[in-house]
């Protein structure tokens, strides 16, 4: 691989230890490569491992070089980041890909793509200039993240297998509420895949996700799903097969109006410190639907979605789980399973036969 001269200081000092998160930037700027390459060099903890400036530059780099992280752009010369996405994931040994994009909703729609195809997180570019304190500590958090999960994915003993509650009959589900983020969106994909073309009841969706993705985000689920998919507003009515989003600045919340059940936004700030939240969510269909709540949760990092699984689960509702083998970050649904609050605990495929028996009335166990 032929690296620029401006590099060659960091990378001769990228040897950080077993333990450092290895890192490659790809980004035909050389000005975003340098920024990040210097964020990169001040952790301790990671280690940058390659620079390249085109995506074919990266993938013949990925035939050799082990890396845990890739930070791509996806707005490059020649093959661009998108194309180049499914090859680096094929490539990279289990790395995972982290995309950068700017606001604009190009940039938005090639984001959420991308997410689609398999990228754990999205991070927005900031215009020149913008690379500020608050940007780099946020970066490299979101790189901490990624890069610690599938180390420990990596190099961790078979953990025993998550605590299942025993459902004999489920009562029939009368709303999916799910929740996701690092990881979700292709998740999310999957799961939807495997749905049947209709459940009649509603489906609501709380993913982490930037307010300037959502719309975006909507339509490409809508497309992915064949149903109508919409980001949430105070009131809006639930309706059976709609899949209602929450926007990235507020929790989605149900509530019983006058026959009614519609949809809240709620703004008070959650325990998890997420917003939108996946605990105000659950806990609002569980005071609502009862029995009848059905709580499923996707990849994504931290515990979001465990508070609120619990008041599911006291309701006499059920969650499920995606499983720790077909997460990008095990994190959320990893926190419900062992705390012994699902039903289930299966990849997004399996999991939508589940809902789809739930949606039934059908048996689990």
């Amino acid at each position: 691989m032929r690296h620029d001269p401006a590099f060659a200081p960091l990378l001769a000092r990228r040897a950080r230890g077993v333990n450092a998160i290895r890192l490659m930037v790809v980004d035909d700027s050389i000005t975003a490569r340098t920024v990040y390459s210097r964020i990169i060099e001040k952790e301790r903890d990671l280690e940058l491992t390659a620079v390249a400036g085109t995506a074919e530059e990266a993938l013949a780099t990925l035939r050799t070089a082990r890396v845990d992280v890739i930070l791509l752009d996806l707005e490059m010369p020649g093959m661009g980041g998108l194309e180049a996405l499914p090859r680096m994931i094929a490539k990279a040994r289990g790395a995972q890909v982290m995309v950068v994009s700017s606001l604009t909703l190009a940039g938005a729609e090639h984001t959420v793509q991308a997410l689609a195809l398999g990228a754990a997180d999205a991070l927005p570019k900031p215009p020149p200039g913008g690379f500020d304190q608050a940007y780099r500590d946020g970066l490299v958090a979101r790189i901490r993240g990624i890069g610690r999960a599938r180390r420990v994915q990596r190099t961790a003993a078979p953990a025993p297998p998550p605590v299942v509650r025993r459902v004999a009959t489920q009562v029939p589900a009368r709303i999916l509420a799910i929740g996701a983020s690092t990881g979700g969106i292709h998740a999310l994909g999957r799961l939807f895949a495997g749905l049947p073309p209709r459940l009649a009841i509603p489906i609501l969706v709380t993913q982490h996700l930037p307010c300037s993705f959502m719309e975006v985000f909507a339509r490409q689920l809508g497309d992915l799903s064949g149903r109508e998919a919409v980001v949430a507003r105070d009131r809006l009515v639930l309706a059976p097969d709609r899949i209602v989003i929450a926007p990235g600045d507020a929790h989605m919340t149900v509530v019983e109006w006058s026959g009614r059940h519609e949809i809240r936004l709620n703004r008070t700030p959650a325990a998890s410190g997420c917003c939108p939240s996946v605990d105000p969510l659950f806990a609002s269909v569980a005071q609502v639907y009862g029995a009848h709540a059905l709580g499923v949760v996707l990849s994504g990092m931290g515990r979001d979605g465990c508070l609120g699984a619990q008041d599911i689960v006291a309701a006499g509702g059920t969650v499920l789980a995606q499983d720790e083998a077909s997460c990008a970050v095990w994190g959320m649904p990893g926190a419900v399973a062992q705390a012994g609050l699902t039903a289930a605990v299966l990849p997004p495929e399996a999991l939508a036969g589940r809902i789809a028996g739930a949606a039934g009335g059908g048996r689990w166990n």
